[in-house]
């Protein structure tokens, strides 16, 4: 495959909010996916190239109390962590493992609180802010749905 059509599929990767492409031309197959930092991955195809996600545009500061506990929820109050796509949820690395986090335990931002898998492709799930952990609104091995609330900060 010729390098200017790859240079393109990365541009396209990064102009859209998909997480993974895959292209397949006669025999060649060329995949190009985005890794979160420090993320787990499952398998190798011909051709991957790993580009690191985009950071999330900031919030505007009339935005925050919506990423609180929205109003009349049975949530504690603190910050929610939702689900950023849909897949199978997991408290630790492996089966055996200890869960990243329990309740009560202080996080900081960016530490991983659990895992997503989700088409073979392991995604952590990182802390967005500082504090202690109210709730773990998931169990292990449960599907999770896009925007489901997970976890509850404070």
């Amino acid at each position: 495959m010729d390098l200017r059509k790859i240079k393109k599929l990365i541009d396209l990767l990064e102009e859209s909010n998909l997480a993974e492409l895959e292209i397949k031309e006669g025999e060649e197959v060329v995949r190009l996916s985005r890794v979160p930092k420090g993320a787990i991955t499952v398998g190798a195809a011909p051709a991957t190239i790993h580009m690191p996600a985009p950071a999330p545009a900031p919030a505007p500061v009339a935005a925050a109390p919506a990423e609180s506990t929205p109003a009349g929820s049975n949530l504690p109050a603190g910050h929610v962590v939702k689900a950023p796509m849909v897949g199978t949820f997991y408290a630790s690395a492996s089966p055996g493992a200890p869960a990243f986090v329990k309740v009560g335990q202080q996080v900081k931002t960016g530490e991983t609180l659990g895992i997503i898998e989700a088409m073979k492709m392991f995604n952590q799930i990182e802390a967005e802010v500082s504090g202690t952990v109210q709730a773990i609104l998931v169990d292990n091995g449960q599907p999770v749905e896009f925007d489901q609330p997970m976890f509850v900060i404070a």
